[in-house]
């Protein structure tokens, strides 16, 4: 586990950062395109720099327990959660092209959801088993 910062206005700053990711994760929530589970681990992160409070609360929540749980034990992300990133982020590009000008921050929006999409595909769905990294070594 990492350690609270030792400075005041260093746990202030994480603090900060953990509450704003925490608020926007919540938003994505229900607006398509904004990914909530990198906003949750970004929260989860700054939260053990600046709040155990914060951090047990996460690591406890039903919908944020199971996504901390899988990322500290191997960088996993569901497939569930894959999915629904990427119908997610395919609806809100599909609305930016149809309502928006065909500008350059459009098009900009657009390629970082691809990367983003790309990352989160690139993660394992399942922990991998001390067997099977036996194997590979």
């Amino acid at each position: 586990m990492t350690r609270i910062a030792r400075s005041k206005v260093s746990r202030l700053l994480y603090a900060i950062l953990a509450y704003v990711s925490l608020g926007i994760g919540l938003v994505a929530i229900v607006i398509p395109g904004l990914p909530t589970t990198e906003f949750i681990l970004l929260a989860a992160w700054a939260a053990t720099r600046s709040s155990p409070r914060l951090s047990a609360w996460l690591e406890n929540h039903r919908l944020f327990g199971p996504i901390l749980f899988n990322w500290r034990n191997g960088k996993v992300i569901q497939r569930r959660a894959k999915i629904s990133a990427t119908i997610s982020m395919l609806l809100c590009a599909s609305l930016m092209l149809i309502v928006l000008e065909h500008h350059w921050p459009v098009f900009l929006a657009i390629g970082g959801m691809a990367l983003g999409n790309l990352w989160i595909w690139s993660r394992p769905e399942r922990p991998v088993s001390q067997g099977s990294v036996e194997l590979q070594n």
